[in-house]
């Protein structure tokens, strides 16, 4: 048997036993299968295992125990975790535990190929350099964070999760406002070895400019006007933690400049004090911007992007998840009747409408519609007490949106301008008032709307 090529298939279902091990042999792997945790124990000194796809639900034992078991007694072995009943969060279990990879059933011919096809090639790079690493990982669950969902791109950003969050590198989280990127970054915290010790969050926008130093890194009494006492900064609170710096895009350059300092010399100095103080701290930065064309536009410093961005997540927007709608649904319907109230349920038609809604406010746009709605109905949410601007929206793209009432048009033509305004008020009613979503549908940066929307002179 070719040793660098041996696959084991721990599976309780022959059906899917069979089809992955199809897949394998037709790829060059020698294949062994075996349809419970005892089994898949008893295999360890009968092969050299290089890749090990194992199912979540064993009978008596789950995929996670027969994971642990592997990662103690055969470390060198990438283990695939399947699943047919989890959403995408126990991707984020799995590869925090020590899983190479974690698919959703069904499976398809390139799923299986694609991780075995990965981890042929790690192999051979790992012979070529005759050298090989282990991967030391937290385990446990995240019941109380909502990550749910089980789109591919998703599931993506969960494994991204899982790997990182072990290691003590910085991340810098993107995503649009209302993706839930200060969620990912408390997964990323309650993974780490740092769990125990403070997650504090930021949001750089909501703090003036001139205050902002003085909250993060605190101030020595009598520093400024005001200042009657020494005040320990929220950067010193997370120490042995982790900081998550919320819309870091929205910070000065002069204060980029002091964060960079902090950063690389994990030292940070309270306005005021001529003393430097050592903090541990992980940091975790976060923006809806997008930070290259910031870099571009002289606003924020490259060599700052390169400290804060290690390891990149990007979660993507709703509407590029819409399967995950209906589980974020019934997710956020349980929260208005929490057992042992009977649950409110969607019909057919109102879920539908919720697939098809864009949801530019995105996971907090989709929460408050189910509250909404939850409070108009009984037990069954119609799409009459879905909130008005879901229940009529249309999928028609905007340019086909009528600009001018019927009784303007063919009359007389309004000046450019004119038009201009109406169309972006139009708009922005349908976010809600929101400048910075509506300033992305149209396409345009959010100075161009204000200017838009300003009075005229005359």
């Amino acid at each position: 048997m070719n040793q660098d090529l041996q696959a084991l298939i721990v599976e309780d279902d022959p059906q899917v036993s069979s089809f992955i091990a199809d897949v394998l042999r037709t790829d060059g792997w020698n294949v062994r299968e075996v349809n419970s945790a005892e089994q898949a124990f008893g295999t360890l000194s009968k092969g050299r295992w290089k890749i090990v796809f194992c199912d979540v639900v064993l009978g008596g034992e789950d995929g996670y125990a027969v994971l642990r078991h592997f990662t103690e007694n055969l470390p060198e072995a990438r283990f695939v975790l399947m699943t047919g009943h989890e959403s995408a969060a126990g991707a984020l279990d799995a590869t925090a535990t020590g899983a190479y990879d974690y698919l959703i059933k069904p499976l398809t011919i390139e799923d299986i190929s694609s991780v075995a096809g990965s981890v042929r090639e790690q192999n051979r790079l790992r012979l070529q350099n005759q050298k090989s690493k282990t991967v030391e990982a937290s385990s446990g669950y995240l019941s109380d964070i909502p990550l749910i969902g089980r789109s591919p791109k998703f599931v993506e950003c969960l494994k991204m999760v899982g790997r990182v969050a072990p290691t003590n590198l910085p991340v810098l989280i993107t995503g649009e406002s209302g993706t839930g990127k200060e969620l990912v970054a408390q997964a990323v915290h309650q993974r780490s070895q740092r769990a125990g010790g403070s997650f504090v969050a930021v949001n750089c926008g909501a703090i003036p400019v001139e205050l902002i130093e003085s909250e993060l890194f605190g101030h020595a009494k009598g520093s400024f006007t005001g200042a009657d006492r020494e005040r320990v900064g929220l950067w010193e609170e997370a120490d042995g933690g982790t900081i998550l710096l919320d819309e870091i895009t929205e910070t000065s350059p002069m204060f980029q400049v002091k964060l960079l300092r902090a950063l690389q010399q994990s030292e940070i100095r309270r306005v005021g004090s001529n003393r430097t103080l050592k903090v541990d701290v992980r940091v975790i930065a976060a923006t809806n911007r997008d930070i290259e064309e910031e870099m571009r536009q002289g606003r924020f410093r490259q060599d700052l992007m390169y400290r804060l961005n290690a390891v990149t997540i990007h979660i993507p927007p709703l509407r590029e998840r819409t399967e995950d709608i209906p589980l974020l649904a019934e997710y956020f319907a349980r929260r208005v009747r929490p057992l042992p109230a009977p649950p409110v349920t969607f019909s057919a038609a109102a879920l539908s409408m919720l697939q098809k809604y864009n949801w530019s406010g995105n996971i907090r746009e989709l929460e408050n519609a189910v509250l909404h709605a939850a409070s108009m109905s009984d037990n069954v949410i119609y799409p009459e007490h879905l909130p008005a601007r879901v229940s009529n929206f249309n999928e028609t793209s905007p340019a086909s949106v009528e600009i001018l009432p019927a009784a303007q048009r063919g009359a007389e033509w309004l000046p450019l301008a004119d038009v201009e305004k109406s169309y972006v008020a139009q708009v922005l009613a349908h976010t809600g008032g929101n400048k910075q979503a509506a300033a992305r549908l149209l396409r345009i940066d959010r100075k161009t709307l204000t200017r838009i929307l300003k009075p005229n002179d005359s």
